[in-house]
């Protein structure tokens, strides 16, 4: 070849290593490109590593298991710093399995050598962020399953490139779908509002330029446009790309409006209209150069979705059009080549649509105005965070994750005559839709969308807490406003209330950022926790599943599917509510949240209920209390069944909350490591054998057998605080360890639009990086506690809102030295694995020792993060000892008794702490007062508790009250105040 190799020189490749046919080993990732030189030296004896810093030698990249087999995979090495000077003879492709023989199959391609300065720094943190990871992805093999949005932070409207103008799902393959010169191509510019592919887009509208000389062909694949990816900038503030046929187009967004700006390369200059589907209206005026319509185009899970409203400008006169449906054009006498369309959405009118555009992109306002606008929004959240010690794929990656943290959610409001509206998603609607105004009910206040909480709520949300409160302060209130306008927040914003997903998140989310000061609605924000709680849904895209008999039986059976997780989920969002309940009682004095605090804090322990002794593992119960499956025939690698996306080793750790009391269940502290020992060493197959209720292999399957982290699947949001239960189980070395492995393994291939191992589900992946990152991680959600972890970089520093700084620093930080030998906070020594909220958001410094051996720091007894529990025992939470027959105590609220007074049948001498009462499905036939009385011979009665003025707040109500002066009787009973339904009565002992 005979190539000179100079300070600069970089050698890159793509490669493909395949899995051998039914072989499960990753044998194939033993590979790399080698270099013979001249001289009779090779590359591979050099010393020479990757762009993560891993050897790039065939052993090297197979140890490092940085290569994903079946699929592609960019790697780069800055051969220059070990070989300048000397001559490329041959390039070889090196293999070298250390287990021996085996099959070996794969394909190579891209292969360049060159000389490539060293990256500089960017003047703009901005521009750091890199918009197409995570869309080389597909439903089979998720890497993010992003696309490539191009928005200001938390804005009302998306706006990306498509590559399949006919999909509300996957919107841009960044090479799936080349064409045949293997060139990805473009069919349209499209507003969108798409939370994730598996939920769909929704209100899209579509733009396409075209060079067409007549009238153009405004089919898809007719006005599609190839393009190469070093001619694309993809950037949170901006768009552009330049065709293979010349053709420039660029957008640059505000909140509810863009700017679209097409360069053309001759004097054909056409602009071509169209949508997903013909459920929408196009209108053209060719005189004024206006643009407007509507779009009813959703998904089937976007629920409540309204109708949107388009209104543009284009800057240039037009010659000629035509419209018909959806689809039309315009053609302009464009003198400069050049044609700018200023183009608005609402959800309330074509009026409000054109006033949007007036707030935000009034006549006159150039592009380089609204782009500069957007790119200053971005640095001011990015400049959050800065790092020393990064290689350019880990500012790629950190900067990338804080764009995605601000992308979602969105809001859904619009500044109305000086006041903020929204088209309620929530409610019914009270009129029909028309051209030009939505039949919506129009609700005032601020409102937000897309999200989903079982996704989020282990990262995302803390992460606004921690980063920015007053705006998470803006986003709860935006969620407890669907509370406040529909009855219920949603466990699934897509809009409205999707039913789909585990879990009323938003509990402990919300009650997470309480607990750490957040300034919110506190109080409506708890009584929507509550609702979710304690009531019978009136249908399944609410509330909790199972709540007709969970609150009585102490677990959600498996006549709810997947009511494992269901219960599991329960008892973390039961932590939080009873968090919040305790400082608002602190705050308020009133008793309600003190007994309902007590009430949730016992029913958060309820895990217990779901542990099977003899398998080892929680699994499900029925509603007498049998295993679904006979102990000794429990596998827990079967995956869905009882389980969420996940097996029983997936939810085996789903305590976070009393990670003291799970140990113990375990057989103690060390039992509890063992334990996390043995998940990370049980391998993931993704075999057919073990595909359990799903009926094949799912794409979470796969993606958690190629983290090789064992049953650790990162790629689903399940897994995320699995690592750190290391620090509860008193070997936070092992955290600190499987941290480090995770951050320099799982969110690589940013180069080539991958850069995430799952589904980056409204953020949760890049706030698990950014948390993981600086070294501590929000593991007990709703105790204002981190767990302390292994920091990436010698130095982070955090920009807080209060103006304050926290700094991380780790001096000797390093690819080897991820072990915490000593921590300092503010010139303290601290040993323990947790650190208070208070703590970081006051500012001030952690400063991490590190080097390359575990040591026994924070393996203290009394170092772990919080729990519930915090001796050696099991937790044995109250439940109810009342066995009756009747209505009132057969562990349903779908039936209820008119009663005047209930002798409880205790069955045995007991104390009461605390009873329930659940109301029947007419809450206006609930006592309002009554006396709880005691008695040891049934003839002498004492008042244990007295109420009055009491209420329920729905149907179905499940209310809590703590016994004011308790004691030990055979007897109890409950006297009203008159006749009155209930439902369900408990004596909690």
């Amino acid at each position: 070849m005979n190539v000179a190799v100079g300070r600069h020189t970089r050698l890159s490749y793509r490669i493909f290593p395949s899995m051998a046919d039914g072989d499960l080993d990753y044998d194939a990732t033993n590979v790399s490109v080698d270099l013979a030189f001249t001289d009779g030296t090779y590359l591979s004896d050099l010393r020479a590593t990757d762009q993560h810093g891993f050897p790039l030698t065939p052993r090297g990249q197979g140890a490092a298991k940085i290569l994903y087999v079946n699929q592609w995979n960019n790697v780069a090495s800055r051969i220059g710093s070990v070989a300048a000077g000397k001559t490329v003879d041959r390039i070889l492709v090196a293999y070298d399995s250390p287990e021996g023989p085996a099959k070996f199959r794969g394909w190579l391609d891209d292969v360049t050598i060159e000389s490539v300065a060293p990256e500089r720094p960017k003047a703009h943190l901005s521009d750091y962020a890199v918009t197409t990871r995570g869309t080389n992805s597909s439903g089979g093999f998720s890497r993010g399953n992003n696309f490539p949005a191009t928005a200001v932070p938390h804005g009302f409207n998306f706006w990306t490139p498509v590559t399949n103008a006919g999909s509300l799902s996957w919107l841009y393959d960044y090479a799936r779908a080349n064409n045949a010169d293997n060139l990805p191509t473009i069919q349209a510019f499209s507003a969108s509002h798409e939370p994730s592919p598996w939920m769909g887009d929704r209100q899209t509208f579509q733009v396409m330029p075209s060079v067409a000389s007549g009238t153009p062909d405004l089919g898809r694949e007719a006005r599609e446009l190839a393009f190469r990816h070093e001619n694309e900038t993809a950037r949170p503030y901006y768009y552009g790309v330049r065709f293979e046929n010349g053709l420039k187009a660029e957008m640059a967004p505000t909140d509810h409006a863009a700017a679209l700006r097409f360069t053309y390369p001759g004097d054909d200059a056409s602009v071509l209209f169209d949508n997903v589907t013909d459920q929408a209206g196009l209108s053209l005026d060719q005189e004024n150069g206006v643009v407007t319509g509507y779009s009813d185009v959703k998904s089937g899970l976007s629920t409540g979705a309204t109708r949107l409203f388009v209104y543009g400008e284009f800057d240039q006169p037009v010659s000629e059009g035509s419209s018909s449906g959806v689809k039309g054009y315009l053609r302009f006498k464009a003198d400069d080549r050049t044609v700018t369309l200023r183009l608005a959405t609402s959800l309330i009118s074509v009026d409000q649509a054109k006033d949007n555009l007036r707030q935000e992109i009034p006549d006159g306002t150039s592009f380089e105005a609204v782009k500069k606008s957007a790119q200053r929004q971005w640095d001011r959240l990015l400049g959050k965070v800065e790092v020393e010690g990064a290689t350019p794929d880990q500012l790629t990656t950190l900067y990338s994750s804080l764009y995605r943290l601000y992308l979602y959610p969105n809001s859904g409001f619009e500044k109305v005559g000086g006041k903020y509206q929204y088209a309620s998603p929530f409610s019914p609607m009270p009129n029909p839709d028309t051209p030009t105004h939505t039949g919506a009910k129009i609700v005032d206040g601020k409102v937000y969308v897309n999200n989903g909480f079982w996704d989020t709520y282990r990262t995302t949300w803390p992460a606004y807490s921690f980063l920015t409160p007053s705006r998470a302060g803006e986003l709860v209130d935006g969620f407890v406003q669907q509370y406040k306008d529909g009855g219920w927040t949603s466990r699934w914003s897509s809009p409205g209330y999707a039913d789909l997903m585990t879990g009323t998140s938003s509990d402990v989310a919300f009650a997470d950022a309480y607990v750490k000061g957040v300034d919110f609605d506190a109080k409506a924000a708890y009584d929507a926790a509550v609702k979710n709680a304690t009531v019978v849904p009136p249908n399944s895209g609410v509330g909790r599943k199972g709540m007709a008999t969970s609150p009585f039986l102490g677990y959600t059976s498996t006549e709810t599917h997947e009511g494992l997780s269901w219960a599991l989920e329960g008892y973390l969002n039961d932590y939080g509510i009873s968090r919040m309940g305790q400082k608002l009682y602190e705050e308020t004095g009133e008793r309600r949240y003190k007994d309902e605090s007590a009430y949730f804090l016992n029913r958060a322990q309820d895990y217990v209920n779901l542990f099977d002794t003899k398998a080892g593992f929680f699994q499900g119960r029925d509603a007498k209390g049998d295993w679904r499956v006979e102990s000794s025939k429990y596998d827990p690698r079967v995956w869905g069944h009882d389980y969420t996306e996940t097996n029983g080793w997936g939810y085996a750790f789903t305590a976070p909350q009393d990670s003291r009391g799970l140990a113990n269940l375990y057989g103690g502290r060390k039992g509890l490591a063992e334990k996390l020992d043995e998940y990370f060493s049980t391998p993931e197959t993704a075999s057919p054998e073990f595909v359990g209720s799903y009926g094949g292999v799912i794409h979470e399957m796969t993606e958690a057998r190629d983290v090789r982290m064992g049953m650790y699947g990162h790629s689903n949001q399940v897994a995320h605080h699995a690592i750190y239960m290391y620090d509860a189980a008193g070997q936070p070395w092992k955290a600190q360890k499987n941290v480090r492995e995770v951050l320099s393994r799982l969110y690589t291939g940013s180069e080539i639009g991958q850069g995430y191992h799952g589904d980056e589900d409204n953020d949760e992946q890049s706030a698990w990086f950014l948390f993981s990152a600086l070294g501590f991680y929000p593991l007990v959600m709703g105790s204002g506690e981190y767990a302390i972890g292994s920091p990436l970089f010698k130095k982070a520093t955090v920009r807080l809102e209060n103006g304050r700084e926290l700094v991380v620093k780790a001096p000797r930080n390093s690819a080897r030295n991820v072990y915490v030998q000593g921590l300092k906070v503010n010139g303290r020594t601290w040993t323990k694995t947790s650190l208070p909220h208070s703590v970081v958001a006051g500012g001030g410094v952690l400063e991490f020792d590190m080097g390359p051996r575990p040591s026994s720091w924070g393996t203290g007894r009394h170092e772990a993060p919080v729990s519930i529990t915090r001796d050696d025992e099991v937790p044995t939470p109250r439940a109810d000892v009342l066995e009756g027959a009747g209505a009132l105590f057969d562990d349903t609220s779908a039936t209820d008794a008119a009663v005047t007074s209930v002798d409880l049948p205790a069955g045995e001498r007991t104390e009461a702490v605390q009873y329930t009462l659940t109301s029947s499905s007419d809450r206006t036939r609930a006592p309002a007062g009554w006396t709880l009385q005691g008695s040891s011979d049934g003839t002498t009665w004492r008042t244990l508790d007295r109420r009055s003025g009491e209420s329920f707040a729905w149907d179905r109500q499940t209310r809590a009250f703590s016994v004011r002066s308790p004691g030990t009787y055979e007897k109890y009973r409950l006297v009203l105040d008159g006749e009155s339904t209930l439902a369900e009565v408990e004596l909690l002992s």
